[in-house]
């Protein structure tokens, strides 16, 4: 960033930096707006869809699983193409918010068909209709997104204020995460008819995600407009790749960025693991704690500490480093999950404790790698030159979204081999005692595992405070 006075002591610079690169409460709230499009999208396909397709569709897990598997597959496609569109928007037009306009826009419709399958058209229709709506609908999330991920690393270059834009960030989306989580479920028993209750489920979310996300569009406009302040006469077609090499842009800035890969190799650990907690949170109330209301309490549990506890990773962050206060969160939550192992011998409602420090552990896991990846993608651009964010952004979103697929995956996986029994809306089954010890082993032990996995591709994250505030402004 250009200086107003370039013969100023280095701390009159400083005072002056900061005070330039200080944001507003206005950007942050528009910013952390969206989150509450992003969580709501996140939270309610990862929770209800693999049940949805198995015990009211009459679709079996494997299948379910498979259904899921593909339209996230869809997006390790996309997604680098995504960025590399974004990117190339950026440099012509000086803004990324046209994408992020059309999956905003285009997301509520789809959303509301993935969960409007007519109840006569039998299992195999429905896991086709399913998996050719939603697939649509990720595809739209992505275009909202990439673009959004892409953003922090534009809106300010400072180190602490990249950590405080993305921990309001994460307030919002571990609001959203409890309204999803918890309101989703409660809106689909407004009905005692479940096919109308899911559809009604379907319209409102949408909405609701549809909305928050349109707020966030308008801070587009606003890091576009810093970035054409700091890098005056740049031509704007310069950061703009080719659209024959959108994937492969992609690809190159994950290779030849070793702080990238291990941050999404940690990050796809985690959404495996809280995508596998994720989807198997309803089975554990149903089958589990005995009833489907109890996966409310589980989200109240889980959310309610992380809304208190996201600003104080930050805090925390701001004194120790974003990567050893990340380790911390991320050893805490791996306790947690593994304590929840004891459901298998003694069933009850104390799985509610654990559970609320897994909540106050995963508050620190999305706020700090979040944080972390505007620092790699500035780091990036002091090595190799400028206009590559949207590539980042689309291979962590191609990354995080197939992260949270897999979970699905690995729990059909798991049902299918203990001999789960997939049923159609309003029919009474019984599930074998394998199937409920698989339940339980998805929602703990395999969890834990992860997340003791994705440790140890954290360690190889090479960057500290120091290597981003000693870059140039």
């Amino acid at each position: 960033m250009s200086t107003d006075a370039p013969g100023a002591g280095a701390a009159a610079a400083s005072e002056s930096s900061a005070v330039r690169t200080r944001l507003s409460r206005g950007t942050i709230a528009r910013y952390a707006t969206g989150s509450l499009g992003t969580g709501g999208f996140a939270t309610l396909p990862g929770l209800v869809l693999t049940y949805y397709l198995t015990d009211s569709l009459g679709v079996a897990a494997l299948a379910a699983g498979l259904v899921i598997t593909l339209a996230k597959v869809w997006d390790v496609v996309v997604d680098p193409v995504i960025g590399a569109l974004t990117d190339r928007d950026l440099a012509r037009n000086g803004s990324r918010r046209r994408l992020m306009l059309v999956g905003a826009l285009s997301l509520p419709l789809l959303f509301a068909l993935t969960f409007a399958v007519p109840p006569a058209v039998g299992p195999v229709v429905a896991a086709i209709w399913v998996l050719v709506a939603f697939t649509l609908t990720a595809t739209a999330f992505s275009l909202f997104q990439v673009p959004y991920i892409a953003l922090p690393a534009e809106l300010t270059p400072d180190y602490d204020e990249r950590t405080r834009l993305l921990t309001w960030r994460v307030v919002v989306l571990t609001l959203a995460i409890l309204l999803f989580g918890a309101g989703g479920p409660a809106l689909r028993r407004t009905t005692d008819d479940p096919v109308t209750g899911y559809l009604v489920m379907g319209v409102v979310a949408g909405i609701v995600i549809g909305l928050g996300m349109l707020v966030a569009t308008s801070v587009a406009r606003r890091a576009a407009a810093a970035n054409r302040v700091d890098t005056p006469g740049e031509a704007p077609d310069a950061a703009a790749p080719a659209i024959r090499e959108h994937f492969s842009e992609g690809i190159r800035s994950l290779r030849r960025s070793a702080p990238f890969r291990a941050l999404l190799s940690t990050f796809v650990l985690q959404a495996l693991a809280t995508g596998l907690m994720l989807a198997g949170a309803q089975y554990v109330a149903t089958w589990v704690l005995q009833s489907e209301a109890a996966v409310e309490l589980l989200f109240v549990a889980l959310i309610a500490p992380a809304l208190f506890a996201a600003p104080a990773w930050g805090a925390v962050a701001r004194r120790i480093g974003k990567e050893r206060a990340f380790a911390i969160a991320s050893v805490v939550f791996g306790a947690a999950a593994l304590t929840i192992l004891g459901m298998l011998w003694v069933p009850g409602e104390w799985i509610y404790a654990p559970v609320a420090v897994a909540g106050i552990a995963y508050a620190g896991m999305q706020s700090l790698p979040m944080a972390m990846l505007p620092d790699v993608i500035s780091h990036d651009e002091r090595t190799h030159g400028p206009g590559r964010a949207g590539a980042f952004s689309g291979v962590w979103t191609a990354g995080e979204t197939v992260g949270f697929a897999l979970g699905a995956t690995a729990l059909s996986v798991i049902l299918a081999v203990t001999g789960y029994v997939s049923s159609t809306a309003g029919e009474t089954v019984v599930q074998p005692d394998a199937a409920i010890t698989g339940i339980v082993v998805s929602f703990s032990l395999a969890p834990a595992v992860l997340i003791a996995l994705s440790l140890l591709t954290l360690r190889r994250y090479p960057l500290r405070r120091g290597d981003i505030e000693s870059q140039p402004a």
